[in-house]
């Protein structure tokens, strides 16, 4: 071996690199300035010989390999006339070479004003950073990986391209972060990767990327290079007009959301196992179809990578990769795109609190927990079988908050409905005794999930500017949607779960009994503007053997599409948003599930389809009068005219918009029984027209006809000085327009 060679190797670094532990191999490897002159040294395992060459292939030089049988080679030279971009060339045999630049002679790519910012949970774009990007450095094409494994105590690079050796591509680590960093020349889009981690015992993992924009498809679970730059966006009018809006406009434009799970809406009747469309197949389908109905938004579950179909996307090991089922990062680029040239508003389910234990996973990532809390009373969900996030750790935090800024703006999503929010507010939510860990003031609240909302809820704000931020809250917390400079959590808006439930449970009940329950049908506005509630009646409720929404109603077949008219009247007319499952629109018999298409079917029987008609009524008629949104969450948006009807089971009330004219009023019958002189009190005198009735013949209603126009009697009724006399259908809403005369 040359002397000076043997003078600048650290031998203590040489044995740590053979042995596959060196957490700095670029400390040793690569090109290196000594003295006089400069030293190469490589590390290529089963090498034959290896050459080095400068960037044209001139000035070539052979390296001795140390130690027989080492698979490290070096060479010292005198003088400095090699550059970094020096290429080498490997000979495995004498057909079998391979030219590569070498992946340590490349600067790292994360700054440290990167990793500080990470340190501090404030790096809102760090998914360019992390994870694996292509790109171009000094010429020369490959791939850049980084991860944050802390505990590791060395990382690899491992693929397709290196036929997943983890002696090959040793990755370094930067500073104290944490971070391990490498740039593999050659490695282009659609390379299949993962990082192997040595840990602490001494233990091999295998895991995917955290911050992937792609994975394979289950059950295959590796991560894929992907390229998401270059997209040609077309919705810059939309982008535009949308950082624009306030949370004050939000809240007063209409929301008809069409809740979706893109698998199963539409399957291909093509004889393959899944039969998924792709995303770019869907986009027209979906839009045509959503806008034929009068929907406003999508909300779609499952779209971040998971590795099991059964938990509907809601169990995540891919958080930065749209799910491979359907097609590849930019295909879902498209699909957002082309809702928004149809005027469709895309939301997310988004999912900060738990994630599955699957191996190749964020579970014990490096080794020891990382991403859960290191303990169980508050890493896990006994009863889910999932880990919990640690929202205490700042690297989680950041992980967090720029999963959400990444689909807001990477993707231009337009809103996340942030999942399961009451399982991060309370530590012992879904707990028994023993099972979860006070806060240090002896209460269930966790405060690091209550910081993670303040700061989560500012920075999309200022971040992302007019998206919509939904949570999915089931209990009383205070404040939800109050912003976090009120002592808020600062969302947008809350599902409405409370009004779910005791809805259901009185539209579920025979007529009968809704006399003496009456207070589940009007209990609700006794605390409607306590948040900005979206009424739901979602994929949640459709599942797990509680049934369709047609089979929840009470009576005969014709009882219970009836019954399933006035439910759906009823909501519409609430104040709130509105929020409803694919399959209950056309009133789908079977309960969902992922596994089969929707029962499109079913709109060749006439009840259905007559159903069908009356939700796309019902969705044109609220975004056509302002009455029905605009002033969701102002007491002056709804009034109750008759709401102490309960031996009648009848309710009536009045919603109003921005002006004075085309106010409606809603007249609601829970009873099978028609009633031929129905008198409610109204607001005002005037002239009523009847815009909707949902016992029309056209849907499947008994035809009860009533003048298209009515006159206001100055005849008082249940307080109010003018009232209205008619037929009122069974089992009915009745909606009717009026402008407001003094």
């Amino acid at each position: 071996m040359q002397e000076k060679l043997d003078q600048w190797i650290n031998w203590v670094e040489y044995d740590e690199l053979l042995a596959g532990c060196h957490n700095a191999p670029h400390n040793i490897l690569g090109l290196h300035n000594f003295g006089k002159g400069q030293v190469f040294t490589v590390y290529r395992p089963e090498a034959k010989q290896i050459f080095v060459t400068n960037a044209k292939g001139e000035q070539k030089v052979e390296l001795e390999e140390v130690g027989e049988g080492s698979g490290f080679f070096g060479l010292y030279v005198d003088g400095k006339k090699y550059k970094s971009d020096y290429l080498l060339h490997i000979y495995y045999g004498e057909n079998d070479v391979v030219v590569t630049a070498d992946p340590y002679a490349f600067e790292p790519q994360i700054s440290s004003d990167d990793l500080y910012l990470f340190a501090e949970g404030k790096h809102y774009q760090i998914y360019d950073k992390l994870g694996a990007h292509p790109m171009t450095i000094n010429g020369v094409k490959g791939t850049y990986f980084a991860v944050w494994a802390p505990h590791a105590r060395a990382v690899s690079v491992v693929g397709n391209f290196n036929m997943w050796d983890g002696r090959l591509h040793l990755m370094r680590t930067l500073e104290v972060s944490g971070v391990y960093e490498i740039f593999i020349p050659g490695v282009e889009p659609g390379a299949v990767y993962k990082y192997q981690i040595l840990t602490r015992k001494g233990d091999l993992l295998m895991k995917s990327d955290p911050y992937a924009n792609c994975a394979e498809l289950r059950p295959n679970n590796a991560s894929v290079v992907a390229d998401i730059e270059g997209y040609h966006w077309k919705d810059n009018k939309w982008m535009n007009a949308r950082v624009k809006e306030t949370r004050q406009s939000l809240r007063k434009k209409p929301m008809a959301i069409y809740e979706m799970h893109l698998g199963s809406w539409k399957k291909k009747d093509d004889g393959t196992e899944d039969g998924f469309y792709n995303y770019r197949e869907l986009a027209p389908m979906v839009a045509d179809y959503v806008l034929k109905m009068g929907y406003t938004h999508v909300e779609l579950m499952g779209i971040a990578e998971h590795p099991f179909d059964g938990s509907w996307g809601y169990q995540v090991t891919g958080y930065y990769a749209p799910t491979r089922r359907y097609g590849d990062p930019k295909d879902f680029m498209y699909f957002v795109d082309y809702m928004h040239e149809k005027g469709i508003y895309v939301i997310l389910d988004w999912v900060p609190a738990h994630f599955p234990k699957d191996e190749h996973g964020l579970g014990n990532f490096d080794g020891q927990p990382l991403y859960e809390h290191p303990d169980k009373r508050r890493g896990e969900h006994p009863h889910w079988g999932t880990y919990i996030f640690n929202y205490n750790k700042k690297e989680v935090e950041n992980f967090l908050l720029a999963n959400g800024l990444f689909w807001l703006r990477k993707f231009h999503v337009d809103g996340l409905r942030v999942d399961a929010v009451a399982s991060m507010l309370y530590l012992d939510y879904g707990k028994d005794d023993g099972e979860w860990l006070p806060n240090e003031d002896g209460g269930n609240e966790n405060y690091d999930a209550i910081h993670l909302f303040h700061h989560m809820n500012r920075e999309f704000e200022k971040q992302a500017p007019g998206t919509l931020i939904i949570a999915e809250e089931s209990t009383a917390w205070a404040g939800v949607t109050s912003p976090v400079e009120l002592g808020g959590l600062g969302f947008l808006f809350k599902w409405n779960m409370g009004w779910m439930n005791d809805f259901l449970e009185y539209m579920h009940m025979d007529p009968y009994f809704r006399a003496n329950n009456h207070g589940r049908l009007t209990f609700s506005m006794q605390y409607a503007y306590s948040e900005n509630f979206i009424q739901v009646l979602s994929h949640d409720e459709v599942v797990h053997g509680k049934g369709s929404m047609i089979n929840k109603m009470p009576g005969e077949i014709d009882d219970k599409f009836a019954n399933l008219r006035t439910a759906y009247g009823f909501m519409y007319g609430h104040p709130g948003k509105k929020l409803l499952f694919m399959g209950q629109e056309f009133a789908q018999f079977r309960e969902w599930s992922e596994k089969r298409s929707l029962d499109w079917f079913l709109l060749d029987e006439e009840r259905n389809k007559q159903m069908q008609d009356f939700v796309r009524e019902l969705n044109h008629l609220y975004a056509k009068y302002d009455a029905l949104y605009v002033n969701d969450y102002d007491t002056m948006g709804f009034e109750w005219m008759s709401c102490e009807n309960a031996q009648m089971s009848t309710v009536s009330f009045v919603r109003r918009g921005l002006s004075a004219k085309d106010q409606l009023l809603f007249i609601c019958n829970f009873t099978p029984v028609e009633y031929d002189a129905y008198r409610t009190g109204v607001p005002c005198r005037g002239r009523y027209e009847l815009l909707l009735s949902s016992d029309e013949e056209r849907f499947g209603g008994t035809g009860v006809r009533n003048k298209k126009f009515v006159e206001a009697d100055k005849e008082e009724c249940e307080g109010k000085t003018y009232s209205l006399q008619m037929k009122l259908p069974p089992l009915s809403v009745n909606v009717y327009r009026f402008d407001y005369k003094k």
